[in-house]
C-alpha cells in the first residue's frame, strides 16, 4: 500500500490555551481514527527559507510549510478522504502527494 505525504501549509497559533487544547484533542482523535494508516502522525516545522538560483529568502514563501505527516492509503482518492477529515483544515491547507520508493 502506498504512502502519501500530507504537507500542512499556513495555520495559526491558537488564541487561548483552551483553544489549543481543543485543537490538540481533535488532532489526537483524527490520528486515532486513522489507526494503522498513520505512519508518521506529524512533524511540525519552523519557519522555512526558500532557496532559488537568485539566492535565499527568509519568509517561507507565500504559503509556508507548517509540518507534515505520512499516511498509508490504497490510492490518492483514499488519501484525499483522510486529508478532508483532518482538523488542520480549520487553520490551513493540506497538500497531498504520493511518496515513491526509489
Amino acid at each position: 500500500m502506498p504512502n502519501f505525504v500530507f504537507a500542512y501549509h499556513g495555520g495559526r497559533k491558537p488564541d487561548t490555551p483552551e483553544e489549543g487544547a481543543e485543537l490538540m484533542a481533535k488532532w489526537q482523535a483524527w490520528i486515532a481514527d486513522l489507526g494503522d494508516a498513520m505512519v508518521n502522525p506529524g512533524t511540525p516545522v519552523g519557519m522555512s527559507k526558500t532557496v532559488s538560483a537568485d539566492g535565499v529568502t527568509d519568509d517561507g514563501g507565500p504559503n509556508p510549510l507548517a509540518g507534515f505527516s505520512i499516511v498509508q492509503a490504497d490510492d490518492m482518492d483514499a488519501a484525499l478522504a483522510y486529508a478532508k477529515s483532518c482538523p488542520f483544515l480549520e487553520m490551513g491547507t493540506i497538500e497531498v502527494a504520493e511518496a515513491f520508493d526509489l
